[in-house]
């Protein structure tokens, strides 16, 4: 029987993680008690018992309450030290998972009451992420993400705002929230200003919709990544375009789970994707909510779907080559991957 390598020590890119989502249990709670936030009584006992909240996002009281967890969670972070922290411990988690490189998800206008506006929220937050970079020698970046649930224009304010700070860390520009809610087309004038300053195109699609959304996010949006896209493997067609395209899926193993998309570990179509040659980034997603961060991801590849060494390493690379990494990340983190198969 073949030895099983750590997948901890596997390198990978990491290129689905929200910012708040990114949380330790342990600082959401230091957090509220810094800053006086009565937090949902569910939210306290998940966190202080360790067991992420029991979630189901698949109708709409379910979602809302997702949401409402989520926010109040966001609430705690007020002040730059905050932020600071927040990015520090997530490098800090990504780098004893393996990655060499993360890509954070972010929304300012969800900080912007509490850090003086837009442009000095966004700015904090890239500061704290460029410091964290030199410090810990993970490689980061930051994706604005706009809410679908709020109207065009605003998606359009903060394509503007990703494309003015494109030179200072931003390299992609995405829209997140319940994809049953807001038509992709709407957003399509918003992913037009980002990609004509050369940002990637990373929408949210085929996770609460089917693959009907997955298809919105190539036509409308020009998505050169997909977040999620697991609802893609419902269509033989969609995945062939998918792969034909190399157009990236960010597949979320235990958030699709925890959320209700799929019952079981082993009914996320991995596999599925993956022998129809579409290119996978696994991805935590929010790790506060959910329980699992990154090399947890892998081992359920392992685990539930049978992927082998061999299989999990060219997961790995296809994250890497689907990064907004420069050139000479992509290598070094390829070559580790070589190196961890051949060790």
């Amino acid at each position: 029987m073949e030895r099983e390598r750590d997948v901890s020590e596997l390198p990978k890119a990491h290129l689905h993680l929200h910012f708040t989502g990114s949380m330790r249990p342990s600082t959401v709670l230091e957090l509220a008690d810094k800053h006086g936030v009565r937090l949902p009584d569910a939210l306290t006992e998940a966190l202080v018992g360790g067991e992420p909240p029991r979630l189901r996002a698949t109708d709409e009281r379910g979602w809302f309450r997702f949401q409402r967890l989520y926010d109040a969670a966001r609430s705690c972070l007020r002040e730059p030290e905050d932020i600071q922290r927040l990015v520090r411990e997530a490098a800090e988690e990504d780098l004893r998972d393996g990655s060499g490189w993360l890509e954070i998800q972010v929304d300012p206008t969800s900080y912007a009451p509490r850090l003086g506006g837009l442009i000095p929220a966004l700015e904090v937050i890239l500061d704290a992420v460029e410091t964290t970079s030199r410090e810990t020698g993970l490689g980061m970046r930051v994706l604005v993400a706009a809410n679908r649930m709020k109207h065009p224009l605003d998606a359009r304010t903060l394509a503007r705002l990703a494309t003015r700070y494109a030179d200072r860390g931003v390299v992609g520009f995405g829209l997140s929230n319940d994809e049953r809610r807001g038509m992709a087309r709407d957003f399509d004038r918003a992913f037009g200003i980002a990609r004509e300053a050369g940002l990637l195109s990373a929408p949210h699609g085929g996770e609460l919709a089917g693959p009907s959304s997955v298809r919105d996010c190539l036509d409308d949006l020009g998505a050169n990544r997909v977040g999620h896209g697991v609802r893609a493997a419902e269509d033989p067609r969609l995945m062939k375009r998918l792969a034909d395209r190399q157009v990236t899926c960010e597949v979320c193993p235990a958030s699709n789970v925890a959320l209700g998309v799929y019952e079981k570990p082993e009914d996320v179509p991995l596999r599925t994707l993956f022998e129809a040659g579409v290119p996978l980034a696994l991805g935590a997603d929010d790790p506060l909510l959910f329980g699992s961060r990154l090399a947890a991801q892998y081992e359920i590849a392992r685990r539930y779907h049978g992927f082998t060494d061999a299989e999990l390493a060219e997961v790995a690379r296809q994250s890497v080559r689907g990064s907004a990494a420069p050139e000479g990340v992509k290598t070094k983190l390829l070559a580790g991957v070589d190196d961890w198969l051949a060790s």
